[in-house]
């Protein structure tokens, strides 16, 4: 490793993230600090909509307090635990915050959100053969809103500035990826 770590200390911790900071020694010799926040694995589903009609997607809005505005993105999320079924969170997920089911889910790969200060996996799946229920939004996802839109009105919310959460384009390229070397 080109960074050796020297000491690890918390120095905050809540019921969903911990922030450790690190006394790391580099190739060089040169001694520093990295602060790390560390969370449990993640998921982001693509709720993917065929039929006669065309391709549809379901997106969630929701308020997000760190920048204090309304987003538009997939439904995304985790459990606060360390060992999950990576399926299990994505169905629990998708239906917790849309009420959608899926007949399929495809896992697409596992990425890492930020990891120049962050520790979280993200698993990403393909949820297709939906059918709707009711949703059961956590506490603080009481306001969510959900909308079905074409494929080319998501990828025109993606490139107008619309949709800005990083995690949803990524995974929708990934898909894009996917899909045209057949699956």
């Amino acid at each position: 490793m080109t960074i050796k770590t020297i000491s690890s200390r918390e120095v905050y911790r809540n019921p969903w993230t911990s922030v450790r900071e690190d006394v790391i020694e580099r190739a060089n010799g040169k001694r520093g600090i990295y602060g790390v926040v560390d969370k449990d694995p993640a998921c982001i589903v693509i709720p993917l909509d065929s039929g006669a009609d065309g391709e549809f997607v379901y997106l969630i809005e929701q308020f997000r307090y760190t920048v204090g505005a309304r987003m538009w993105e997939f439904p995304q999320g985790s459990w606060e635990v360390a060992e999950v079924v990576p399926e299990d969170l994505a169905r629990g997920e998708l239906r917790e915050e849309t009420g959608l089911t899926a007949e399929r889910m495809t896992h697409l790969s596992t990425l890492q959100i930020a990891y120049g200060v962050m520790n979280q996996k993200q698993h990403v799946f393909l949820a297709e053969g939906l059918s709707m229920g009711s949703a059961d939004p956590d506490a603080e996802e009481s306001d969510l809103v959900v909308r079905r839109v074409s494929v080319s009105e998501f990828e025109k919310m993606v490139l107008d500035g619309t949709i800005v959460d990083n995690c949803s384009v990524a995974a929708w390229g990934l898909y894009r990826l996917w899909r045209e070397r057949g699956r």
